[in-house]
């Protein structure tokens, strides 16, 4: 039998992001996602808000670059995987478990300017980088911050440089 375990969020930050290294060196990022579902009720006449928080967690160059480009309140766009974790709680002995997302592929969403950071840039777990489709901004002439609500340019701005003309693979 076939099965796929994938998963799409957008959403803002809950917290500002801590990145931790595990024994292996390898950086670890737990976030929160507060993801919003709107609708119209029609037997009330008004329109409804149900909000849904995920916890999500994020492994290597991905949880570096979140914890260094993001902030509370944030959007960002997570693509992973479900995780069930099983534990057996210390004090009442219980079984316990929580359903989470291992973010494989991290989107940041809106402009440096919104008061934190981001601006577009993405990465994938392989700390590889991956193209946008949102207009990037800085880019290769960023300039310096004015001020401290800005944010230097994302890392990833220099792949997104426009190769020269006789360099283009097709």
């Amino acid at each position: 039998m076939a099965s796929f375990n994938r998963v799409i969020l957008l959403g803002n930050l809950t917290r500002d992001p801590q990145v931790r290294y595990v024994a292996s060196g390898r950086a670890v990022c737990e976030i929160g996602l507060a993801v919003n579902h709107q609708w119209y009720d029609k037997q009330s006449n008004t329109r409804k808000e149900e909000v849904t928080f995920v916890d999500v967690v994020l492994w290597g160059r991905t949880a570096e670059v979140a914890g260094e480009y993001l902030a509370k309140g944030r959007p960002v766009l997570i693509e992973g995987r479900l995780q069930l974790d099983q534990w057996q709680d210390k004090t009442t002995g219980e079984k316990r478990s929580k359903l989470r997302v291992v973010g494989e592929n991290m989107q940041m969403l809106g402009s440096r300017g919104d008061g934190g950071a981001g601006g577009g840039g993405g990465y994938r777990s392989q700390g590889q980088p991956q193209q946008s489709s949102a207009p990037q901004q800085g880019g290769s002439d960023f300039q310096e911050p004015v001020s401290s609500n800005e944010m230097p340019p994302s890392p990833v701005d220099s792949f997104y440089d426009s190769p020269p003309d006789n360099e283009v693979p097709f």
